[in-house]
């Protein structure tokens, strides 16, 4: 019995060192104020960059983008630029049709991109608002 809860101490042991040696320490992510997007047009062959600020929709062809969450991280850390976005298809009926709602990656456009039979797309960046220039005296 004691030999058995020796090596099941022994093994929470190594397994404890093994997660925390493996474990990354990550900055927290970085919040913006405007998602970059890329749209392309199959039609026209035609690829548009387009901001949009946080909380607001913007129209790109039939499709309205809003953007609800823009993160980055900081320059020390490898990047990420991740964005939750909400994309309807404006219909001939008159109510627009929810056609995507998820997480975007710009690392990875291919894989969480809005791909719809005339447009697609894209996260590409988040930036932040430059501060206004204060007046002078």
């Amino acid at each position: 019995m004691k030999q058995t809860s020796r090596q099941i101490r022994f093994l929470w042991t190594v397994l404890i060192v093994f997660l925390s040696a493996t474990s990354q320490a990550h900055a927290q992510p970085i919040p913006n104020q405007i998602a970059v997007f890329s749209g392309l047009d199959k039609i026209t062959a035609t690829i548009t960059k387009f901001e949009i600020p946080i909380n607001q929709t913007k129209v790109f062809g039939s499709l309205q983008v809003t953007p609800r969450v823009c993160n980055t991280r900081p320059p020390t850390e490898p990047p990420k630029t991740t964005a939750f976005v909400e994309v309807n298809e404006l219909r001939h009926e008159g109510q627009p049709k929810r056609i995507f709602t998820g997480w975007m990656f710009a690392a990875s456009p291919g894989l969480h991109g809005v791909e719809h039979p005339v447009y697609d797309v894209w996260l590409t960046n988040c930036k932040t608002l430059a501060p206004s220039p204060s007046p002078s005296n």
